[in-house]
């Protein structure tokens, strides 16, 4: 794992001897990379390095087709919800490298929740000027809530439902804008690596169908901007 130690610094919150300890819960410490909306490096004051899961809190995956939409609920398992989420992933990494990148923050581990997940990445609450950062991806429509336990898993589901109700961020869905020539149409399941090509289709109405279903045109499926995809398919 790139720039993870493995090690915890102890001592006070502003590093110190290099060694693991469940005795020390909260550092104060530099953001140095962004590697999505929920997860970053970070050094510490010792000049120690770590990876960090920010804890209670998932955000889309970045790649292209991996996500998986049944996990945010009212977003389909369709070729429009699924770039609608890979979206809304780029989105938070954004986010994040906006408001972290470069920052000294506050990290705290959580007394009922593990110290590290299953790739060996700390898992933690970020706060930034006293701020939960955690809480603040979900209040802002950029994460759901992960189904682990933690101590402030009440709260955290609370700030959800309340970005659900009101439609913020990537809960803001709506799957009804298609073209109607296109409904009905047997679209291809999506290729292995995420991305569809018009080689994947058999006629520029399939084509047609994941264009007007997606946000954008994250599969390049209209080359010269005009509303029509893969125009040379029968």
């Amino acid at each position: 794992m790139a720039g993870c130690s493995g090690v915890i610094p102890v001592s006070d919150v502003d590093g110190g001897s290099a060694a693991q300890s469940d005795e020390v819960t909260e550092w104060t410490v530099t953001v140095t990379r962004v590697i999505d909306g929920d997860t970053v490096e970070i050094r510490y004051a010792n000049g120690q390095t770590d990876t960090l899961r920010l804890l209670g809190v998932d955000t889309p995956e970045t790649t292209l087709g991996r996500g998986s939409p049944d996990e945010f609920e009212g977003i389909p398992d369709t070729p429009a919800g699924r770039d609608h989420l890979y979206n809304w992933g780029q989105r938070a990494t954004q986010f994040a490298e906006a408001e972290l990148a470069g920052e000294e923050v506050r990290i705290v581990v959580d007394p009922t929740a593990d110290r590290r997940g299953s790739y060996g990445r700390l898992l933690v609450y970020v706060y930034v000027d006293g701020e939960n950062f955690n809480k603040r991806l979900l209040s802002d429509g950029y994460a759901r809530l992960y189904d682990s336990t933690f101590s402030q898993r009440e709260p955290f589901a609370a700030t959800e439902r309340d970005a659900q109700r009101n439609s913020i961020g990537l809960w803001e869905f709506d799957g009804s804008d298609t073209d109607s020539s296109t409904e009905g149409v047997d679209v291809p399941p999506l290729p292995p690596d995420g991305d569809y090509d018009c080689s994947d289709f058999d006629t520029q109405a399939q084509a047609q169908q994941v264009l007007d279903e997606s946000s954008g045109d994250p599969h390049r499926l209209d080359g010269d901007s005009d509303g029509f995809a893969c125009e040379t398919l029968p």
